[in-house]
């Protein structure tokens, strides 16, 4: 009988950790998703994100998830593609961790966003899943450089990418908010200078993602 997993490969795709377990979105995490992003991600008065997608009304944000979800796997092939991880801690979604990747083979760079639902935050949890999709880059991507950015405010964010490793790479100024502006601190990893946890990740389902993501 054929499976999801034969149908989108991605499907099989996890990631492990000592404490998580990362893998694309499947339908049937999307309640938990969604019940992670209500409770609460950010201050209210501050916005972490490029696109203020927090600040849409209930009704608005439930089906706004949902349908980003949806359309991000509708732009993945070969070379070019995001992936929006569900991070799991003790089998619930606790946040999102993105991984994004323009011209692979030829730009080795991979990009990482993510976020926590508050509950989880200082917890180390932050560092954690970053550390495994930099794993998942370097040693399974073939990438050569990571790159993320945050807020100026975002001080927990900064810090998880300094104690990774991370170095200084621009600043710019951009509009979040209608009238209100943000610095925004760029910041890139070179492979060699990964600042390894003490574990490694195990990862199931690669080779069958493989080409799903590199082109051969």
């Amino acid at each position: 009988m054929t499976r999801l997993e034969d149908v989108w490969p991605l499907f099989g795709l996890q990631i492990s950790t000592p404490r998580l377990t990362l893998n694309p979105v499947r339908d049937e995490q999307l309640p938990g998703l969604i019940d992670a992003v209500l409770a609460g991600i950010h201050d209210p008065a501050v916005m972490p994100f490029g696109v203020p997608w927090t600040d849409a009304p209930r009704d608005e944000l439930i089906k706004g998830t949902a349908r980003h979800q949806w359309r991000q796997r509708t732009t993945v092939e070969p070379e070019n593609w995001t992936l929006k991880l569900a991070v799991c801690c003790g089998g619930r979604v606790i946040g999102v961790q993105d991984l994004s990747a323009r011209d692979l083979s030829i730009q080795r760079t991979v990009h990482t966003g993510s976020w926590l639902t508050q509950a989880e935050q200082g917890k180390g949890l932050g560092t954690e899943m970053r550390s495994a999709v930099l794993q998942f880059a370097f040693d399974y991507l073939g990438a050569k450089w990571a790159v993320s950015d945050a807020a100026s405010w975002n001080a927990a964010s900064l810090a998880v990418s300094r104690n990774l490793g991370y170095v200084a790479n621009g600043v710019t100024r951009t509009v979040v908010r209608p009238g209100e502006a943000t610095t925004i601190h760029h910041v890139r990893l070179a492979a060699e200078a990964f600042a390894r946890p003490g574990w490694s990740i195990s990862v199931a389902g690669f080779d069958a993602a493989r080409s799903t993501l590199i082109a051969t």
